[in-house]
């Protein structure tokens, strides 16, 4: 493979041991986890202890050929913070990790989590994550425009730090995307889930990407899809779609590791638009890779080589 490949969303961590709007997420064995009221399959079932290592992924990357991966976070994860400093300590030109404040716990300061990116950056994460979609809960919302979040940006800003943004459906947060925007035009931003391209209304997030420092990836796109199953042919429709609105330039491949391969593997996630005819070989660089190298900054030299299958 002569070109790069880089995943732009994925998740790592050690246990899911939290609470999200007044309901559970913990770990269980065999890959499963108590999620919000229910028991679901949320990691392959060889991953018996919950663990979802930066090692396992590297394998996985190994048989891949992907580079490098940028991980973000979730609130329904709990705070990884801990961890991924010392993923990316270890593993500099695997991993670009994400940061993740404390949004959901009002503080009396309106600078307490601009101290926070502070803190964050000062530690070595180049990003910030914002599951945004997680911020609307029944009796709270957290809005992207208030004036604690807005000087966080500002920090992100001043600082380098990039943006990683999951938004609610349709334009729920779009137009507080907007203000943000305008506020930080220099803040590098990379919203998240395609957009939920699924749902009515996301193309209004994806053209949040014509403004020059936005862009979408495309993490979790399988996963919308699913219903539909490999090789995907309506996530294809919305990938050109997106692209006649901001741009191949602007879009960017993520995989959603390691929620998304309980369905399908990992190669699968990228591969339907590798080996389809719908995308140039242009663009597949620049969806695939080319993009995120640029918007992250990722310098690396990992190049690695096709290792045949048994099967074949």
């Amino acid at each position: 493979m002569t070109m790069k490949i880089i995943d732009a969303h994925s998740h790592l961590w050690l246990s899911q041991d939290t609470h999200w709007n007044g309901m559970t997420i913990r770990s269980k064995a065999n890959g499963r986890a108590d999620f919000l009221g229910e028991e679901v399959q949320m990691l392959p079932p060889f991953m018996i202890d919950g663990r979802n290592t930066a090692e396992v992924f590297i394998s996985n990357m190994n048989y891949a050929q992907v580079s490098a991966a940028v991980v973000v976070q979730e609130l329904i994860d709990g705070c990884q913070n801990t961890y991924l400093k010392e993923v990316a300590e270890r593993y500099p030109e695997r991993f670009i990790v994400c940061g993740m404040c404390d949004y959901l716990n009002p503080k009396t300061d309106v600078n307490h989590l601009a101290e926070e990116a502070k803190q964050l950056h000062r530690q070595g994460f180049r990003g910030i994550a914002v599951p945004a979609h997680r911020l609307i809960l029944d009796n709270h919302r957290v809005m992207l425009n208030s004036e604690q979040m807005i000087q966080m940006f500002k920090v992100m800003e001043e600082t380098g730090m990039f943006l990683s943004v999951t938004l609610a459906d349709g334009d729920t947060q779009t137009a507080e995307m907007k203000e943000v925007i305008e506020e930080c035009p220099a803040l590098k931003t990379a919203i998240g889930h395609f957009g939920m391209s699924t749902r009515e209304g996301w193309k209004e997030q994806i053209k949040l990407a014509q403004n020059n420092n936005v862009y979408v990836e495309a993490g979790g796109i399988t996963w919308l899809y699913n219903s539909e199953f490999y090789p995907f042919p309506s996530a294809i429709n919305a990938i050109r779609e997106a692209a006649e609105m901001v741009g191949m330039e602007k879009l960017m491949w993520g995989s959603d590791y390691p929620r998304t391969i309980t369905a399908i593997t990992y190669k699968m996630s990228y591969d339907f638009i590798l080996k389809g005819d719908a995308l140039s070989t242009e663009e597949k660089e620049m969806f695939l890779g080319g993009n995120a190298l640029r918007f992250y900054g990722i310098d690396t030299d990992i190049d690695l080589p096709y290792i045949k299958n048994m099967s074949e």
